[in-house]
C-alpha cells in the first residue's frame, strides 16, 4: 500500500515581517515545522530527545565551571635586604687608602645647615640695620585726655557754617550737647538733622529763613569763624536754590591751647557708619605763617567715609592720610603726598583703632595701631630741596599768571610743615571738593552744581535710613595723646 511522502524539517527561528503596523520585523518565538500535512508522534518524539540532549550538555558545562578551582595566587616576597650590610651613606667618613673622604650625605648636611646659618645671619643683619635706621626721638607728653568730660582748657568748639570753599560740606557746627557729649565710651561727635534738633521747619530749610550765627546768647553757640560773612550766616531761597544747612554737627580743636611743631599724636577712635558721613582727625597751622590755605599746609591724620564698603569703593573700610599744600587752592598737591589703607572682613566703625602721627624736620608719617602699619610716609629731605620743587609749581600757569613761591626762601625742605599745628576732631557731611566723587555710590548731588546742598537734602529718604542711633552715626573718641618732640624741659624746636 503506497504511503504518503512526508518531510520533517527543524528550523532556527527566522525574522519575519510583523503583521502589526510599526513593527516591521520580529523573530519567531517557536520552532517552525513544515510538512505536507501533519507530523507523526514518532518524529515529534525524536525532536524532543534531541532538545533534551542539547540542554543536558549545556548544564554539564555550567557545572564544570562552578566546580573549577581558582588558580593559587603567588605569595608576595619582599625585595628588601635581610641581615647586616654596609651603609656607607650613614658614615661620616669613607676610607680610601690612607685618606679619609667625607661621604656625599655628610656634604649634603654641611651645605644645608651652612645655608640655614647664612640665611639667619643675613636676616639678623637686615633687621639690625632696619632697627638702627628707625629714628628714636624723645618725646614729652603735652596732654592726655580720656574724655571723662570736655576739658575746656584743652578743647574749644568751632562754631560756623560748614567749611567754606575748601570742602563745601553741608553741615554747620555747634556746641549743642546733641552734637557733642561724653559718656563711659568717651567723646561722641554726632551729626543731627537740623529739622530734628532745632525749631526750623522743613519748609524753612528750603525757603524764607535767615540764620545768623553771630547773635549773642545763641543756645548752640556764637560763630567763631574769622569770616563772619560767609561762615556765620545763611538763608534759604527756593528761587536761588539756597537752603539752610540741613545737618548740624560738632568740631572740637586745640587751637590757641595745645599745639606742636614736630612731635607725635595718638588718637583712639571708632569711625561712624552712615552714607556721606565724613569723620576726620586732622591738623591746621596755628598762625598760617606762609599764607591762607593751602599755602601754610594741612595734615590729615585719618579720614574716612561712612558709606558701606561692600557697596561703595573706599567706604568705612578705608582710612586716608594726606598732606595738603600749594601756593593757591587750585593747585593743591595733596595727591602727591597721600596714602590709603583698606581693612578686610570688617570696617573701622566696628571697633576702636589707634590713629597715629610722627612728625619731625626730616619726615612725617601716619599709622594705624603701631608704627609697623604705616598709611603714609614722606621724607622731607630726600629727593627735593623744597616742597616748591616737589610740587613742580614753577611749571604751572593759573589765570595766565605764574605762581609765587612762598616756601623756598626758608631753606628748609619741610616748609610749610615747619610751624606749629593744632589738632581738630569733627564729623562733616557731604561736600563739593571731590572727596565723594561724582557718579559713585548713587551720590545724589553734583560737585559743580550751585544747588548741591538742596540736592543732598531732597534725597534724605535715601541716605537717612543708613544713619543709625547717635552712637553709630557719630565718631567716638576714647582718648587723645599729644607729644612734642624733645625731652621734657628742653627748649622747643
Amino acid at each position: 500500500m503506497p504511503t504518503s511522502s512526508m518531510s520533517l524539517t527543524a528550523q532556527e527561528p527566522q525574522p519575519h515581517r510583523s503583521s502589526e503596523p510599526g513593527i516591521p520585523y520580529q523573530r519567531s518565538s517557536h520552532t517552525s515545522i513544515s510538512s505536507d500535512r501533519s507530523s507523526s508522534p514518532v518524529e515529534a518524539s525524536s525532536i524532543s530527545g534531541m532538545r533534551s540532549a542539547i540542554l543536558l550538555k549545556k548544564l554539564l558545562k555550567v557545572e564544570e565551571v562552578l566546580d573549577a578551582v581558582p588558580p593559587r595566587q603567588r605569595r608576595f616576597k619582599s625585595a628588601r635586604l635581610i641581615g647586616d650590610y654596609e651603609k656607607p651613606w650613614l658614615e661620616k667618613t669613607v676610607t680610601e687608602g690612607k685618606r679619609k673622604k667625607w661621604s656625599g650625605r655628610t656634604w649634603d648636611s654641611i651645605i644645608f645647615w651652612t645655608s640655614i646659618a647664612i640665611g639667619f645671619g643675613l636676616g639678623g643683619i637686615m633687621c639690625y640695620i632696619g632697627f638702627t635706621s628707625v629714628p628714636k626721638n624723645s618725646y614729652c607728653l603735652m596732654f592726655e585726655d580720656d574724655f571723662h568730660n570736655i576739658d575746656t582748657s584743652i578743647w574749644s568748639y568751632e562754631i560756623q557754617r560748614a567749611d567754606g570753599p575748601s570742602t563745601g560740606s553741608f553741615e554747620w557746627t555747634t556746641n549743642d550737647p546733641q552734637n557733642s557729649y561724653t559718656d563711659a565710651e568717651g567723646l561722641h561727635i554726632v551729626p543731627t538733622l537740623t529739622v530734628n534738633s532745632t525749631n526750623i521747619t522743613p519748609a524753612q530749610i528750603l525757603n524764607g529763613y535767615t540764620l545768623n550765627l553771630t547773635t549773642d546768647n545763641r543756645p548752640d553757640g556764637v560763630c567763631t569763624s574769622d569770616d563772619a560773612g560767609l561762615s556765620c550766616s545763611m538763608y534759604s531761597n527756593i528761587t536761588a536754590g539756597t537752603i539752610i544747612n540741613p545737618v548740624r554737627s560738632a568740631r572740637l580743636s586745640t587751637k590757641g591751647k595745645k599745639t606742636i611743631k614736630y612731635g607725635k599724636i595718638e588718637v583712639i577712635a571708632k569711625m561712624p557708619k552712615g552714607d556721606w558721613l565724613w569723620p576726620a582727625i586732622w591738623m591746621m597751622p596755628e598762625d598760617s605763617v606762609y599764607g591762607p590755605w593751602p599755602a601754610s599746609g594741612e595734615i590729615d591724620l585719618a579720614e574716612s567715609k561712612g558709606n558701606d564698603g561692600a557697596t561703595y569703593d573706599g567706604g568705612r573700610d578705608s582710612i586716608i592720610s594726606a598732606l595738603h599744600w600749594g601756593p593757591i587752592p587750585q593747585v593743591d598737591a595733596f595727591w602727591k603726598t597721600d596714602g590709603k589703607h583698606n581693612i578686610r572682613r570688617t570696617d573701622y566703625s566696628e571697633s576702636y583703632y589707634t590713629y597715629g602721627l610722627e612728625w619731625s624736620e626730616d619726615y612725617i608719617f601716619t599709622y594705624i595701631n603701631s608704627r609697623l602699619l604705616q598709611v603714609f610716609y614722606l621724607s622731607f629731605s630726600k629727593g627735593y630741596k623744597s616742597m616748591w620743587n616737589r610740587g613742580e609749581f614753577g611749571k604751572q600757569i593759573v589765570n595766565e599768571s605764574a605762581l609765587h613761591d612762598p616756601w623756598s626762601q626758608t631753606g628748609n625742605p619741610a616748609t610749610p610743615f615747619d610751624q606749629s599745628f593744632y589738632l581738630i576732631l569733627n564729623v562733616a557731611v557731604g561736600g563739593t571738593n571731590g572727596y565723594f566723587p561724582d557718579k559713585v555710590g548713587n551720590k545724589p548731588w553734583g560737585d559743580a552744581s550751585l544747588t548741591a546742598p538742596a540736592e543732598f537734602w531732597n534725597a534724605s529718604s535715601q541716605w537717612g535710613p543708613t544713619w543709625g542711633p547717635p552712637e553709630e552715626r557719630g565718631m567716638t573718641v576714647k582718648s587723645v595723646k599729644m607729644y612734642s618732640q624733645g625731652a621734657c624741659g628742653s627748649p622747643p624746636t
